[in-house]
């Protein structure tokens, strides 16, 4: 991103707000998982949602909607064939 300054002609680069850029990474992550549920994105889900949470970045509502869908996502795994 680029933002226009005052005090010079020249255009400066700006950095997004660290709320911003995890939540891309959350939405990201979940829809990866969504869509694809392999074991993979369920542990990158899992990794990203704990850093946000480290940081305080991730609400205990958002948390909640992540659980929920980690916890729907077990319920509804068939048995393996081996």
């Amino acid at each position: 991103m680029n933002a226009q300054h005052l005090n010079s002609g020249t255009t400066k680069a700006t950095t997004p707000p660290r709320h911003l850029l995890v939540t891309a990474l959350i939405g990201g992550a979940l829809v990866g998982f969504l869509v694809m549920k392999t074991p993979e994105a369920r542990a990158r889900l899992e990794t990203v949602t704990d850093m946000a949470r480290r940081l305080g970045e991730l609400s205990d509502q958002d948390a909640q909607v992540i659980a929920a869908q980690l916890a729907k996502s077990s319920q509804h795994r068939s048995p393996s064939l081996i």
